[in-house]
């Protein structure tokens, strides 16, 4: 019996997270003898997990297992720019043949699928088509000529920037806040350097002129993690929310003020199980070096609704 392969997921934490049943609901389907673990890096081991593949670290149940071992894995909060400029050292990102994938991680300077093709690692943000395959699907919202206002620029944000930014988006301006101002200090400076996004790209530093600029904008995206816990308040203020506003918040593991917010006033709303959703799709394919067939992203779907309904 061929051995038993290992995927999983890398943050700090990760015990929260639904990636492992939605993955593993797949791999059952499909009759894969695989495993998706979940596995909690500290940020001074981050370098030692990518770079080091004969040291060994225990998934959150105890287990051991070489880092080289794992054959994908997928990377989360709080890791997702620095893991990019990590392997960028040894990997070149110019070993990805599709246009599409390559823009995604040069935009969005962040990666969130790794797969390991014996001593190599390649790479791939598929945070920023997931995110498009939810807008598209499930929040039925048209890109092209609408205007957006992001709150967050860490590595959801910028993956959504580089999704909005791709050239078949036809985006007209993305505004980007966030409450961190060295956040925005280093987005505004990775972007910086790519000429094509000026003008398409502002950065508001001061919150009081979020008012002012949402209301030439169509599309509302939080993504930032306010809202994952039932205290945390909206990003922004109710009476900000105008009647010609959709509104998509990355949160998945509740309802957060804010979806309340925009569905009390009749506004459409998604959460972001769709995104997580996508983005896990295209992983596992990514691993398999297959697309997956419409049943098994049922399962998948399936098994985090499922997981969802519970909380």
């Amino acid at each position: 019996m061929a051995r038993n392969k290992i995927y999983g997921l890398i943050g700090y934490p990760v015990k929260h997270s639904l990636s492992a049943l939605m993955h593993n609901a797949a791999f059952a389907h499909l009759g894969i003898n695989a495993e998706y673990r979940l596995f909690e890096v500290k940020p001074e081991e981050l370098i030692s997990f990518l770079m080091e593949p004969d040291k060994e670290f225990e998934d959150v149940e105890g287990r051991s297992i070489r880092a080289g071992d794992i054959s994908g894995f997928n990377i989360t909060i709080p890791y997702k720019v620095r893991a990019r400029e990590i392997l960028e050292e040894k990997f070149s990102v110019d070993k990805l043949t599709k246009k599409e994938d390559l823009h995604y991680v040069r935009l969005s300077g962040a990666v969130n699928t790794i797969r390991r093709d014996k001593h190599m690692l390649r790479y791939w943000n598929t945070d920023a088509p997931g995110f498009l395959k939810s807008l598209d699907r499930d929040l039925k919202f048209k890109t092209s000529g609408r205007s957006v206002m992001l709150i967050g620029c860490g590595g959801a944000g910028r993956a959504i920037i580089a999704a909005l930014t791709w050239k078949q988006r036809g985006i007209k301006k993305i505004y980007v806040n966030d409450i961190n101002q060295a956040a925005i200090e280093a987005a505004e400076k990775h972007f910086s350097q790519f000429f094509y996004l000026k003008g398409k790209l502002e950065f508001i530093r001061d919150n009081s002129r979020i008012s002012e600029k949402i209301t030439s904008c169509q599309l509302l995206v939080n993504a930032t993690p306010t809202g994952m816990k039932d205290a945390d308040p909206s990003p922004i203020d109710k009476s900000l929310l105008h009647k010609e506003l959709y509104v998509y918040d990355v949160v998945y593991n509740r309802k957060t003020q804010l979806i309340k917010d925009a569905q009390s006033l009749g506004l459409p709303a998604k959460a972001g199980d769709g995104m997580l959703l996508y983005q896990g799709v295209d992983a596992f394919a990514l691993w398999l070096g297959k697309s997956l067939s419409v049943d098994t992203i049922d399962i998948m779907r399936g098994a985090l609704n499922t997981a969802l309904n519970k909380k």
